[in-house]
């Protein structure tokens, strides 16, 4: 019995000295919460890109759907026309019709295409923004070591997290609204959740 004691005893030392071990030699995990688009948006310019959109949706895409319409209605107007004629060759009304299918297609999923189109271009305006702040993204990884970098409200309580926002911002030389500058863990605490912190927010669309 002694002897079964003694070694349950040692088993039990030998397992409490290496976790102390390896709780000295493994670092703590160091977590940031970042999220590039959100950092872009906050920056002062990234108005005028909005305004640029806006524009381009306005007047480039608002005027192309113009003229999809203009043809589709000209191409109607044609092939109805020769139909009542009869001596149109097969080939000229097979074509025509195959334009017309076409425009028809554009305009039913104009909505898409120009939704794609608008993206695109926002994405060509904003990507200046975006390589000052993944520039001043890196130097605050380089400085600061984080072993994990989340967005937010994809983190869990049980662990603490750092806000990057103020870091970013810092080296951009820009001035953040209220909703970036929050300590997560904090904002945790205040809202009783259970869950991620909500997103803060910046009050400009979304690329």
């Amino acid at each position: 019995m002694k002897k079964v004691f003694l070694a349950a005893f040692c088993v039990t030392a030998l397992c409490l000295g290496f976790q102390k071990i390896n709780a000295q030699t493994t670092p703590a995990l160091k977590v940031g919460i970042f999220d590039i688009d959100l950092m872009v948006q906050a920056l002062p310019e990234y108005r005028g890109v909005d305004s640029m959109v806006q524009m381009y949706e306005r007047d480039t895409l608002g005027t192309e759907y113009q003229l999809y319409q203009s043809e589709y209605q000209r191409l109607d107007s044609t092939l109805k026309a020769d139909s009542a004629k009869g001596n149109i060759p097969a080939t000229v009304m097979t074509y025509n019709n195959q334009q017309k299918q076409q425009m028809m297609m554009q305009l039913v999923y104009w909505q898409q295409i120009a939704q794609n189109k608008s993206d695109n271009y926002r994405a060509t305006m904003a990507n200046p923004l975006y390589q000052r702040v993944l520039t001043a993204y890196k130097k605050v990884l380089a400085t600061k070591k984080y072993s994990l970098i989340l967005k937010p409200n994809t983190y869990e309580i049980g662990f603490p997290v750092e806000n990057m926002f103020p870091l970013v911002a810092k080296e951009l030389n820009v001035t953040l609204p209220p909703g970036l500058t929050i300590d997560p863990n904090q904002a945790l605490q205040e809202n009783g959740a259970t869950g991620g912190a909500a997103v803060p927010k910046t009050g400009t669309g979304k690329p």
